[in-house]
């Protein structure tokens, strides 16, 4: 009996020592340079704007941070990284909206293991962006609608991720307004946008605050629901066909069981750093906006995305 006591006795001991040692791990965090995977190739997207967060996410935190990109297998080499990493918060993934809405369908056997990454944080969104070759004669949406129909063989697009929101967007666009549209995958934005301004390839869709909003091809139409603020020239699709939108998303997520006290630091420190007003600043000029987001309505907002998109990448997994 006394030994049962001893014993009880201590394992209370331990378990308070074990609970006050959980803030200490929060409080030290991060030990080492923080790793961020993206499955963006470097430069598209909102590459840019992951860049920027992720360097004063550095500064914060006192130690190196670096984005690595893994591109490829639609998202699932970046994807299976998060995955196996230690939960120790020093390997993350700045997801995209295509790591949840066309990754589960192209990969069925990474359905289940995404949904035990952990929700950090709704970094932004940034619209996509429809920009055509210069010497292509369509100066407006409808105008590129109208010439794709005419033209035999239609009118190829540029696109850096394959299943990726850039692709989606592609495939949406062609569903509601008939236009006759082409996919052509690069490994890269920069590698796509180079053939669009030389005219090999007529159309380029990638996020806007990636190079295709650097000036070299004519933006015709962004596909946020209002014009933007910081390009309100830009009609947006959404003027041509009502309904039609579309945005690049990053949300930052954890991989399984990372404590939640490290997820909250990650958190708390990731709100900051976007609460700042030259973080604002730098992230709207690039025409990357955020929406504060607890890890709740993070999820949910995943899981309706998934809603909106999973038609479309069912049809695009059924095409021959």
């Amino acid at each position: 009996m006394r030994s049962h006591c001893r014993r009880l006795a201590l394992l209370s001991v331990l378990c308070l020592v074990s609970a006050g040692t959980l803030p200490a791990i929060a409080q030290s965090y991060p030990s080492a340079p923080v790793k961020f995977v993206t499955p963006l190739p470097a430069g598209g997207g909102t590459d840019p704007a992951m860049r920027i967060v992720i360097d004063q996410l550095g500064k914060l935190w006192g130690h190196q941070t670096a984005l690595v990109n893994q591109p490829g297998a639609g998202g699932a080499i970046a994807a299976r990284t998060a995955l196996a990493a230690p939960p120790d918060g020093h390997t993350l993934l700045m997801a995209i909206a295509s790591t949840y809405t066309s990754l589960p369908e192209v990969q069925p056997d990474l359905a289940a293991p995404l949904h035990e990454l952990v929700p950090v944080g709704f970094v932004g969104e940034v619209p996509m962006a429809i920009a055509v070759a210069p010497n292509l004669p369509a100066k407006s949406l409808p105008e590129l609608i109208a010439l794709s129909k005419k033209q035999a063989g239609g009118l190829n697009v540029a696109l850096a991720l394959r299943g990726g929101t850039t692709h989606l967007t592609t495939e949406l666009l062609g569903i509601r307004s008939g236009a006759d549209l082409t996919p052509v995958f690069y490994p890269a934005a920069a590698q796509a946008l180079s053939d669009v301004i030389s005219g090999r390839v007529q159309v380029i869709i990638d996020g806007l605050s990636g190079p295709v909003g650097g000036g070299q091809v004519r933006l015709i139409a962004v596909a946020s629901r209002e014009r933007m603020v910081s390009r309100p020239e830009i009609p947006t699709v959404f003027e041509t066909l009502p309904g039609v939108t579309s945005t690049g998303w990053v949300a930052l997520v954890a991989p399984p069981r990372t404590p939640a006290d490290i997820v909250n630091k990650i958190r708390t420190d990731l709100e900051a750093v976007l609460a700042r007003l030259d973080v604002q600043q730098r992230l709207e000029a690039i025409s990357f906006s955020r929406r504060a987001m607890t890890a709740k309505q993070l999820a949910e907002f995943i899981s309706d995305e998934r809603k909106v998109w999973g038609p479309i990448v069912k049809r695009l997994n059924a095409a021959p």
